[in-house]
């Protein structure tokens, strides 16, 4: 004679299994969070000074002067930022260069108002790699040129997050593929 099982409690054991896979996925997602952000040096944010420069508009001329005068005082701050080794030479070092880089700016922007300052600046949250910065007010060096209400360009003392993030140009030769779609197609060959 077969023992009668009841249904209801069969289901009810399934219900709990599927509700503990689900948890328990939940729970090696965020640890895999949180040891993420132990190793990604989210410590090194708090001290950076930042660099923005902010256009007179969003006019292409006003963009590309911006450009122009990013890529003149660019080289300028990275040699003032690798001759440091503390935060306080860095900003030592910053100091010696600003009449340099407002020079700089006011002879390149064509008779426009130029000003530099070094103030506590509201940044937006930005990705680079696995580090999100959160959006927080940030110890900054603020180029305005003219009216300063074009689109900005920021920098920190880290390259990873200090250049705009270029494009990868992928040739049209390279073809893209997923792991999971392949093995699926694999299975089926």
């Amino acid at each position: 004679m077969l023992q009668d099982y009841e249904i209801s409690k069969i289901q009810t054991n399934r219900r709990m299994d599927r509700l503990m896979a689900v948890v328990e996925f939940i729970l090696v997602l965020f640890l895999i969070q949180s040891a993420l952000l132990l190793f990604t040096g989210q410590a090194e944010q708090e001290g950076e000074i930042r660099f923005r420069i902010l256009s007179h508009s969003n006019a292409p001329a006003d963009q590309k002067l911006k450009e122009e005068i990013r890529l003149v005082i660019e080289p300028m701050i990275n040699q003032a930022i690798t001759q440091a080794k503390s935060k306080s030479e860095i900003v030592d070092n910053l100091e010696a260069i600003e009449s340099t880089i407002l020079e700089t700016a006011q002879s390149m922007a064509g008779g426009q108002a130029v000003t530099f300052e070094r103030t506590a600046a509201l940044f937006p949250p930005k990705r680079s790699g696995l580090v999100i910065t959160p959006q927080a007010p940030y110890d900054a060096y603020i180029l305005k040129i003219g009216s300063g209400r074009g689109d900005n360009w920021w920098c920190s003392l880290f390259p990873r997050v200090c250049f705009p993030d270029k494009e990868v140009e992928k040739s049209d030769d390279e073809k893209v593929t997923f792991f999971v779609w392949e093995w699926i197609k694999s299975l089926f060959e």
